[in-house]
């Protein structure tokens, strides 16, 4: 039915969250279809320092919006953020953690794989914080 969704590290997009269950569509996945106007695709693992940096800048997650749905989310939750959102936070210094697997290939276009990986955690593929890769 669906097509297959990659992801950033080119295999099978992974699930990021059911609890709190994220995703544009609201499947747990940050799966793109080309009808997301914010790209909520990279696969984050929140911070409290992300959820003040995001809440400065006009984009309130940890406070609940029961009639919504959302319970707000708190530092440890998984989410699919806008990418455009994390490059802006990576610039600023307050990026999240990364979980590559369930990650979006289309993050690639506003982030660099070597900026996701070094904010990857544990399923990068090449480990926490490595700098094997170079710059080519």
């Amino acid at each position: 039915m669906a097509q297959t969704q990659i992801n950033v590290l080119g295999t099978e997009l992974q699930s990021c969250s059911l609890d709190p269950l994220t995703g544009y569509y609201r499947t747990g996945c940050c799966e793109n279809h080309g009808d997301d106007p914010g790209l909520h695709v990279v696969c984050v693992v929140m911070t409290d320092e992300f959820l003040e940096f995001s809440k400065a800048a006009g984009n309130d997650l940890s406070t609940p919006m029961p009639q919504y749905g959302f319970a707000g989310l708190r530092g440890g939750d998984q989410w699919c953020l806008c990418a455009p959102r994390w490059q802006e936070a990576l610039e600023a210094g307050a990026a999240p953690q990364v979980r590559l697997s369930a990650t979006h290939v289309s993050a690639l276009e506003y982030s660099s794989l070597a900026d996701l990986r070094a904010h990857a955690v544990d399923d990068a593929g090449t480990g926490t914080n490595s700098e094997s890769d170079s710059d080519g």
